[in-house]
């Protein structure tokens, strides 16, 4: 059986800090991109909503038109930084999330979504995510936010095949805790699921790396969650802690609030090893229970 991850890479995660300057927020994440990449990783992944200030009343002020693809740079410029960008370190870049609009921006009838762009080292465009499951949450006394208030749901599973590597899967922030789209991504070959995500001190504290380290064991793969870091002073106050586990629910490295990076090899070996060990590939019973992976609208 050939292996899910053809040869070791270096991934890191840059947790980052968002202003209400968006072009000092594009030229801050071009800074720590190029660090990681001199780090040698040749995946390198930005948080949620790294080009803007998180928040529901920010979305339609920062959002950009990405289609037609591609979109020029006045549609957006996030675009077209991250492609040059990719281009520039050599690297499989997934762009975090941006807020992208649908239609006029004084159309009533636009759209706005949560959207993670993904960039080959030739500064193409391999793959786009819609954010599929909008973060709708109340917990008294600790937090309220509703992104159904001004954002649309994406409809896809997003697995892209990186030539030298293998496949990875792209999601963001609340999509973790529906485990179907990562089971349905490693059982089509996935080796990594790569989560961009702004969990906040009450969500965060509860089940950040729970999620991550679930995720992992679920489906003996590795995970990574990319995190903004904290900023005290802003609106929403990001649980940061940026942290990649390996196939057996180890984390290997993890960051703290603050600004960082989280650079780590990651083996097909470990991958073969920890399925040999605990084959719940081959034991699986679809007599009893349905495949999910059979089912699925894909963005690949």
């Amino acid at each position: 059986m050939a292996k899910l991850l053809k040869q070791s890479v270096k991934l890191a995660l840059v947790q980052l800090a968002s202003t209400a300057d968006k072009p000092h927020n594009l030229s801050h994440a071009r800074k720590k991109v190029l660090e990681a990449s001199r780090l040698g990783a040749k995946i390198v992944v930005l948080p949620e909503c790294f080009n803007s200030p998180y928040g529901t009343k920010y979305f339609p002020t920062y959002a950009e038109t990405l289609l037609p693809s591609p979109p020029s740079e006045s549609q957006s410029p996030t675009f077209h930084a991250l492609s040059n960008l990719a281009k520039e370190a050599q690297i499989y870049l997934v762009g975090g999330s941006i807020p992208e609009r649908v239609g006029e921006p004084d159309d009533e009838s636009a759209k706005l979504y949560n959207t993670s762009l993904t960039f080959g080292p030739d500064g193409g465009l391999l793959a786009t995510h819609r954010k599929v499951h909008l973060f709708d949450i109340d917990i008294p006394g600790k937090i309220k936010f509703r992104e159904s208030d001004v954002l649309s749901p994406g409809n896809k599973i997003t697995v892209l095949d990186l030539p030298e590597y293998g496949k990875i899967a792209i999601a963001i922030c609340y999509d973790i805790r529906f485990p179907e789209l990562a089971m349905i991504a490693a059982r089509k070959g996935a080796f990594l699921l790569l989560y961009p995500g702004a969990f906040n001190l009450t969500t965060g504290e509860l089940h950040w790396e729970l999620q991550a380290r679930a995720r992992a064991v679920d489906n003996q793969v590795y995970v990574g969650l990319c995190s903004p870091a904290r900023d005290m002073e802003a609106e929403y106050h990001a649980w940061g802690h940026s942290m990649v586990v390996d196939p057996n629910a180890a984390v290997l490295e993890q960051l703290d609030e603050k600004e960082g990076i989280v650079c780590v090899d990651l083996s097909g070996d470990k991958i073969e090893e920890t399925r040999k060990g605990i084959p719940i590939y081959t034991q699986r019973r679809f007599d009893v229970y349905p495949d999910v992976s059979e089912g699925g609208k894909f963005e690949e």
